[in-house]
């Protein structure tokens, strides 16, 4: 008990993680306490679920894609129609001359 107790010299990294350590123990009461007060989220029925939107997500996406595919057959059957079209004009105007 007659030791005579030296103060020591704290590196920074050792003071930073003490008070580190005593925010986090006086975090963890605070914590307990707002935990104690929640209360269970009631199930809101006009709102609509995850597998619900992302149901219409993928009928949406098949629709668009639905759309471009027809949209391509048509301009696709517009250039064949006009290609044979001009290939007639050909034979008939070399036959003539």
């Amino acid at each position: 008990m007659s030791e005579i107790i030296k103060p020591e010299v704290i590196s920074r990294r050792r003071a930073l993680s003490l008070m580190g350590f005593a925010a986090s123990f006086a975090a963890v009461p605070m914590t307990l306490l707002s935990v104690a007060d929640a209360d269970a989220q009631q199930a809101d029925t006009g709102a609509m679920t995850g597998t619900e939107r992302r149901q219409e997500r993928r009928t949406a996406r098949t629709e668009r894609r639905h759309a471009r595919r027809a949209g391509r057959a048509e301009r696709r059957a517009a250039r064949r129609t006009g290609r044979t079209e001009r290939r007639e004009e050909r034979q008939g105007s070399e036959e003539k001359k």
